[in-house]
């Protein structure tokens, strides 16, 4: 079907591939980059210091980052700057945005899958710093997910 390791959602009537092996080592690396730095300053610090961490270990690993990356917006032709900007992308595919809050809210995400809508990334990782465990804290996020036109005609 495809190589090792590659992520496929099978519907009755075919499948279809998500994400990569590189897309799985990349969001792989981000999320262990994200547990060590909790398991060494723990939650209660504000998100610049979470992001210049996490910043920092994966330029160490070797993946290509941009902080605060600008998000543009045309809307009627018209480019505007917002000031929409995801905390870090990673490898051009993956956008990370920190938080440091009691509990994710749904706006959350919104606002994450906007900065990858916006950007065309595939891939989003939503990481909240303020949890006891990091695990609880994290959520991944697909971009443009849609199952093959024969399983939703199926389905219906």
């Amino acid at each position: 079907m495809g190589s090792l390791g590659d992520l496929y959602v099978i519907s009755a009537t075919s499948a279809v591939k998500i994400f990569s092996v590189l897309d799985r080592t990349l969001t792989g690396d981000i999320i262990g980059a994200a547990i060590r730095i909790h398991r060494k300053l723990g939650p209660g610090l504000l998100e610049s210091a979470y992001e210049a961490c996490l910043a920092y270990e994966l330029s160490n690993l070797g993946h290509k980052i941009e902080r605060q990356k600008p998000v543009p917006l045309v809307y009627e032709a018209v480019r505007l700057d917002c000031g929409f900007r995801p905390d870090i992308v990673v490898g051009g595919r993956v956008a990370v945005e920190l938080k440091c809050k009691e509990i994710l809210h749904p706006v959350d995400e919104a606002q994450l899958l906007s900065h990858m809508r916006l950007l065309q990334l595939p891939l989003g990782i939503l990481i909240n710093f303020h949890v006891v465990l990091l695990k609880d804290g994290i959520r991944r996020l697909v971009n443009n997910y849609s199952e093959p036109l024969e399983a939703q005609v199926t389905s219906s």
